[in-house]
Parts: structure tokens; C-alpha cells; sequence
């Protein structure tokens, strides 16, 4: 029967394991070692070590054995791993690597990746990556923006961000637009469901079974919505819009309607009805400044919570979840809080055009 060989700890060692064991910012696996030791000079065996440590019985043999080799410097410092030894690389110029990645494109591609630029300098990825992260360089991605160029960018900006900041007394704000071509899809396949440790699974492909528009109008104040659902997004179904928030808002009430410069919302028509109608008063956004209306929230919401992975069979299936969705939100609305300035604004749009200006320049 093999015995393990005893451990007799001079009093300096004795010192510095005991030390080990209880010293709080001493790594794990270091106070395991020293504690496997301590209990081997104790005259514990190999196997009650394992027991007693809920360890395998060849870690306690194996600290034991290194301990009788090389002493406490053998514990603290792991031996060499085998494989192929780490190689020297070339030294990476940081400044090179940041003024390729802004200033310079690969040949038949439109930006860098960590392994073309890598190989393009005689460096690793890893590298790449790591300088990118510390300068903040994501070329990989874009994000899309459009400069408003309407003449009276800024008379309609104060007009609208004036409204959301401080609304008019005695008056309803509400914010309108239509969210056309809203596509009733059925997927070619069942999907299945969503269960433990797996996602809902849906076909990529689909059928297409019409086409319905919602028109909405949001209540600024309170988030409450006003819609209906129509096939075509003409004027005329633009002004029987207008003559359901005229039915389902207090008369009493003056209202203020956010929209945009579609064509509809203009016509002669109902403009005609408009006149009729003093009590409303439209507000148009500025050209390519959708981000003012804030119904685009709203459908930012409906579309990810309702429509996105709804299957619908026709065109009444996907208006009825586009009504019980609206339902649901009018039973507990909450308000989009509007809290920039349009100075604030202004601000931002004229420093983006300084450096559009100046980027176009050169």
C-alpha cells in the first residue's frame, strides 16, 4: 500500500501558510494549495485531504509532491504549461492603426475589419480590437441621419416644440400621421413556441394577404389615441380622419394637430373643410423632420408589440389586432414626456450641418 511521503514545516513556513489561509485578498486557488499542505503536515492522508476539501484525491497528492520539490515558491508560482511557446509580434503603431481606420478604406470594400486591417499592417486582429475599443472606433457600423432643408426649419420647430413644452390653456394637442402600407403577413409554416431555453421560432418567409393604414392621433397630454383604419391613405380618407376627432373631441375644446407635409394634408378639399372648422389649427413639421411628431413613437411601439410577429390571415385579422392593441393602450395611456428645447435642438442640427458642410468641402 502506497504511503505518502510526511511534510515537517519549519517554523517559517508554518508561518507564511498559516498566513495564506487567512489573508483575505490571497486568490482562491492559493489558499486551497496552502491548506492542502498544512493538513499534509498535520499527518492527514492524501485521500481524507480530498474528503475534507471536496477535492480530487491527485490535486491533494499533487501539492503535497510540489511542496516536497520546490517549497512555498513552488505553490505560489504555476508551472510552465505545455505547447508551443508564445512568439514575439511586431510592435503595433497605435497612431497608424487610428488614422487608417478614419482616413483610409481596403481595396473592393467600404471599411476595415480587424482581420483585412490586421493583415494590411502585419499585426493580429486582437490587436486591431483592442485599439479600436480604447479609441472608440466601430467601423463596422452606420448610423443614418437627414439634415432638415426647409426654409422655415426653425419658425416650425419653436412653433411645435413650443406646443409640447408649454400647451396652450382650454386646448387639445394632438399629434397625427398615418402609418401606411401596414402589411398583413401569414407565415408559410407554424412557428413553434416559446419554451425554456429556446426562443419563438418563425419561417422566414411569408404570404401577403393586403394591406391596411392607420390613422392615429395622439393626445399629447395624456397619450390617450384617436384612430381608425383605412384601405387607401387618400384626402378624402384624410378628412373623414379629421371628422372623427372632430365627433370624439370635446366642443368646447380648440385643437392643435402636429402632421406632416404630406400631400393629403393639404389638399384643397381639406383645406375647404378646414375653414369650415376654426376650432382646428394644424402645426406642420418641418420637411424630412418626422422625429417632431410624436405619434412616431406610438408606432414604434405597435409595430414592434403587435404587428412585427403577428400573423395575420387577411386584412379584418390584422386590423382587429391593430384595434385590441390601441384598446389595451387607452385603457392605462401614459404620456411620451417631450423635454428638449429648440434651442437645444437648434444647437445640435446647426453644429451637424457645420461638419456636413465642412466634411463636403474637403
Amino acid at each position: 500500500m502506497r504511503v505518502a511521503k510526511p511534510i515537517e514545516l519549519n517554523t517559517d513556513d508554518d508561518r507564511r501558510l498559516r498566513i495564506l489561509c487567512k489573508r483575505k485578498r490571497v486568490e482562491a486557488r492559493l489558499q486551497l494549495r496552502a491548506r492542502i499542505v498544512l493538513l499534509a503536515a498535520g499527518g492527514t492522508s492524501d485521500k481524507d485531504i480530498a474528503a475534507k476539501l471536496d477535492i480530487d484525491r491527485r490535486v491533494a497528492a499533487r501539492w503535497r509532491a510540489r511542496y516536497l520539490g520546490t517549497g512555498i515558491d513552488g505553490l505560489v508560482q504555476d508551472a510552465k504549461r505545455p505547447g508551443r511557446p508564445r512568439t514575439a509580434r511586431a510592435a503595433v503603431n497605435v497612431q497608424e492603426v487610428v488614422r487608417m481606420t478614419l482616413e483610409e478604406t481596403p481595396a473592393g470594400a467600404t471599411h476595415w475589419s480587424t482581420r483585412t486591417l490586421a493583415a494590411h499592417l502585419g499585426t493580429n486582429a486582437t490587436a486591431v480590437a483592442r485599439i479600436w475599443r480604447a479609441h472608440g472606433l466601430k467601423p463596422h457600423r452606420v448610423e443614418s441621419f437627414k439634415l432638415s432643408n426647409d426654409p422655415q426649419f426653425i419658425e416650425k420647430l419653436e412653433d411645435i416644440v413650443g406646443l409640447y413644452l408649454d400647451p396652450p390653456e382650454h386646448a387639445l394637442v394632438l399629434c397625427c400621421d398615418e402609418k401606411t402600407q401596414i402589411q398583413a403577413l401569414d407565415r408559410t409554416q407554424p412557428g413553434l413556441p416559446l419554451k425554456r431555453g429556446r426562443g419563438k421560432t418563425m419561417t422566414h418567409d411569408y404570404k401577403r394577404n393586403g394591406v391596411t393604414t392607420l390613422f392615429a392621433a395622439m393626445n399629447m397630454q395624456t397619450g390617450e389615441v384617436l384612430s381608425m383604419t383605412e384601405q387607401l391613405h387618400r384626402h378624402q380618407e384624410w378628412l373623414r380622419f379629421l371628422k372623427m376627432i372632430d365627433r370624439h373631441t370635446p366642443k368646447t375644446k380648440q385643437l392643435h394637430l402636429v402632421a406632416d407635409n404630406y400631400a393629403t394634408h393639404k389638399s384643397p378639399d381639406v383645406q375647404a373643410w378646414l375653414a369650415k372648422h376654426p376650432r382646428f389649427h394644424m402645426h406642420f413639421t418641418p420637411t424630412s423632420s418626422s422625429w417632431l411628431n410624436m405619434v412616431e413613437r406610438f408606432f414604434r411601439d405597435i409595430t414592434d408589440k403587435q404587428i412585427r410577429r403577428g400573423v395575420f390571415k387577411s386584412v379584418p385579422d390584422l386590423e382587429v389586432a391593430i384595434n385590441e392593441y390601441i384598446a389595451a393602450h387607452n385603457s392605462n395611456p401614459k404620456p411620451f414626456i417631450w423635454t428638449a428645447k429648440a434651442s437645444d435642438i437648434l444647437a445640435k442640427v446647426t453644429r451637424a450641418r457645420t461638419v456636413l458642410n465642412k466634411s463636403t468641402s474637403n
